[in-house]
């Protein structure tokens, strides 16, 4: 029986685990924390929106770099079989808005404790508080893992599946990617992706806590437009969150010098349905302020800060604004423009960008290129996709194939 050790014990680490056991493998878990799961409790802010109920072509849809390396995974663990995986363990889940899937329980704890339970039956040894110091390798296989302790387990595999950086407090601190570069593996600079975007401009801060709904965010670099969606999006004290700028996080250039955004405050209304508009609001109000006719069109706040932003005077009559004022409100109203100036740290990330290059990697089997008895599974690979579930699937599907093939081909 196949000696199989797997690093890492959070949502990938956990259903390698669990398919190698099914295989037919030895099975080791080794986890740093004191308990599993520690990311995953807080998922979806401790609801757990473990994946996305859609096909395979939507769901690639909604991961922006290296889609095609999951084909395989996912084929082989879909998020419909996570449904039913859970649902055999007795982990009732529910389909919500977006088609995103959540215990039924809404609690993240149940999650980890139905597929901890699993483990168990499948009899799994799980080891808590057992950080590995590092791989040894023999005739250019893995040959076992040193732990923190001083103690060796040898491994006829080795699945790695040690997160990114995001979160660092779960225990994501960047393990796998040190074990990976031993290991010759090219990892791919680190960055935050599903983040809150810091912006050149301070005026945003003014606005901070004002959520805007149906706005259209576009980020884009030069004359290249890199993201366009519908949506809600977060005034901050760095700038802008919400869920429009985490999605658009995951399509900022590194460095982000350069990216521009723009939002559309007015996606239902046309420019020229916008501009109708304005005219004969401003025909209407005749010689009262412009103040009192922008809070028709945008939130208090923002309708106070707008004229500033556009170069017109708050106090200037409707009947006195002139063509060239009304074009650059009606510009201003369809592109408001932010200049992005980071985004923010690794540690309010929701998940990483960056990790193993997936050129190194045999989609088929999850399996390293460079050593053939090594494994990955989840974050740690090159490969994040948008909110909704999406993440969580990759790491269940991409565990699931790694343990499957861990089991069955260490010999090879």
């Amino acid at each position: 029986m196949s000696e199989i050790l797997v690093i890492g014990g959070g949502a990938a680490g956990m259903m390698a685990a669990v398919f190698a056991a099914r295989a037919g493998g030895n099975v080791t878990l080794l986890e740093k924390n004191e308990k599993l799961g520690k990311k995953v409790y807080i998922t979806g802010k401790g609801r757990c929106n473990l994946t996305n109920d859609c096909d395979l072509e939507g769901f690639l849809a909604q991961v922006p770099r290296n889609p095609r390396f999951l084909y395989s995974a996912l084929n082989f663990f879909s998020p419909r079989d996570m449904m039913v995986l859970l649902e055999e363990c007795g982990c009732p889940v529910i389909v919500q808005r977006g088609k995103r899937v959540f215990p039924a329980s809404e609690k993240a704890s149940d999650v980890t404790k139905a597929l901890a339970s699993l483990l168990r039956k499948l009899n799994v040894r799980i080891r808590l508080n057992s950080a590995v110091r590092r791989l040894k390798t023999d005739s250019g296989r893995i040959a076992g893992a040193e732990l923190a302790d001083g103690s060796y387990l040898p491994a006829d595999a080795v699945i790695l599946a040690c997160g990114g950086l995001s979160y660092p407090s779960t225990g994501s601190t960047g393990d796998g990617y040190r074990f990976a570069e031993a290991l010759g593996h090219t990892v791919i600079p680190p960055s935050p992706v599903l983040v809150g975007l810091e912006t050149e401009e301070t005026w945003p801060r003014s606005l901070q806590g004002l959520s805007l709904r149906n706005v259209t965010l576009t980020l884009s670099a030069g004359k290249k437009t890199l993201y366009s969606e519908i949506g809600e999006m977060l005034f901050t004290h760095f700038g802008i969150s919400g869920p429009l700028a985490l999605e658009a996080s995951c399509h900022l250039p590194v460095p982000a010098e350069g990216a521009v955004l723009t939002v559309d405050l007015k996606p239902g209304l046309s420019r020229e349905q916008l501009d109708a508009r304005l005219r004969r609001d401003f025909a209407e109000a005749g010689k009262k302020q412009l103040k009192s006719v922008l809070p028709g069109l945008l939130p208090a706040s923002l309708a106070e800060l707008f004229p500033a932003l556009c170069g017109v005077s708050v106090s200037l009559p409707c009947s006195q604004i002139t063509s060239a004022q009304r074009e650059t409100l009606l510009g201003r109203l369809k592109a408001l423009p932010l200049t992005v100036r980071a985004p923010r740290p690794v540690d309010e990330a929701v998940v990483t960008r960056g990790g193993v290059s997936v050129k190194e990697i045999e989609p088929s089997a999850m399996r390293s290129r460079l050593i053939p008895n090594l494994y990955f599974a989840g974050e740690m690979i090159d490969v994040d996709a948008h909110t909704g579930g999406f993440n969580l699937q990759i790491a269940w599907s991409t565990g699931a194939l790694a343990g499957t093939a861990a089991a069955n081909h260490y010999e090879l």
